[in-house]
């Protein structure tokens, strides 16, 4: 995969574009107005490993709220602005670190040129959002609809609209819930400007049917090289997003966080309760930063074979298990009860010998 050269830019301390590693995005879904779960779920999203979050700026008491919030962030915060050009400037004296506009929608030239020079003036870049589902009534009538040309049209056209102003601290982004339409329209901008690009699937759904499409759609770009940051749209606990992030990230040999989780589908051959112990084990793993392999398989046949490049693992028989580190058989362990509590001692001990 050769990866499409873009320019950097900087939010908050985070580089994005150029040879930085491709930036896991989120978006709290709290009310901005309630600091303390605004922040705690800031801190929840960072924890997961997030490094971006966009925050909904839909009132002034919302904007009144972001000086607290951006004061106690671990993470640079991008605030989502439309139609109140005054909402921009808040979130600008506020600290906050990035805007998401659509310069078009937020008033006429003079209150672009205001909200313009204030980002320029705070080195705050502006994220230029287009959406499938609110695209300029003109373009929509001259393409047919909310086509891959419209979007890049309408882009270009919100492009235009900073680089008049000599505002270049620019980022991108197409989205619509058809995954084919978004993949196009990527395709598309990335011939016409070498602005970093932030890419997602849009109202992808809930947490399967979402991973799923962002999968694809998300996984069809970057192995084209194509993406700076990314964000996994979800239905459901934004936390969430983050690990399937980086899972389509660790799938294309992009970047890895936390341990990988190899386990077998289950077959008529598994004696142990193996989706139970899977997802305890993978439970037990989540905040776990180190990178490394954990097999969990059902069967003592093939398992330690088929998992043998795994790091640690452990194969389940009738009434025992086997606990092996790469391949090698380390010891076993009696009683479908014993099974979980003495993986995770070995997991731990494992760890601690990394960590020392």
């Amino acid at each position: 995969m050769e990866r499409k050269q873009t320019k950097v830019v900087n939010i908050g301390d985070v580089g994005i574009g150029g040879d930085n590693p491709i930036r896991v995005q989120s978006m709290c879904n709290t009310d901005t107005r309630d600091v303390l779960s605004t922040v705690m779920q800031i801190t929840q999203l960072a924890d997961a490993g997030c490094e971006i979050v966009r925050l909904a700026v839909p009132d002034d008491k919302a904007a009144a709220a972001l000086p607290a919030i951006c004061e106690q962030s671990p993470v640079p915060l991008i605030a989502d602005i439309h139609f109140d050009h005054r909402l921009a400037l808040a979130a600008l004296d506020a600290g906050i670190d990035g805007l998401r506009i659509n310069p078009g929608n937020i008033g006429n030239e003079s209150k672009i040129d205001t909200v313009v020079r204030a980002a320029m003036d705070k080195g705050a870049p502006i994220r230029i959002g287009v959406n499938g589902g609110s695209l300029e009534k003109d373009l929509l009538a001259k393409h047919g609809g909310p086509t891959p040309e419209a979007m890049v049209e309408s882009g270009l056209r919100h492009v235009a609209l900073l680089e008049k102003r000599g505002f270049h601290d620019i980022k991108i982004s197409l989205k619509t819930s058809s995954v084919l339409n978004t993949i196009a329209a990527y395709k598309l901008m990335t011939e016409e400007v070498d602005y970093p690009l932030h890419i997602g699937i849009t109202e992808a759904g809930t947490l399967v049917r979402g991973a799923v499409k962002s999968a694809v759609g998300l996984g069809i770009l970057l192995h084209d090289g194509i993406g700076d940051t990314l964000r996994v749209s979800l239905t459901h606990d934004p936390v969430a997003e983050i690990g399937v992030a980086y899972e389509i990230l660790r799938s294309l040999g992009l970047r890895e966080r936390g341990p990988e989780i190899i386990s077998c589908p289950t077959c008529g051959r598994t004696e142990i309760r193996l989706i139970e112990l899977a997802e305890q084990v993978e439970e037990a793993l989540r905040g776990v930063k180190e990178v490394f392999t954990v097999a969990v398989m059902g069967c003592v046949v093939n398992g330690p074979g088929e998992a043998k490049e795994a790091d640690i693992g452990i194969a389940g028989g009738r009434g025992l298990g086997i606990i092996f580190k790469k391949g090698e058989v380390v010891r076993k362990v009696k009683g479908d009860e014993n099974l979980l509590p003495e993986f995770m001692k070995e997991i731990e001990a494992f760890i601690r010998e990394r960590r020392s």
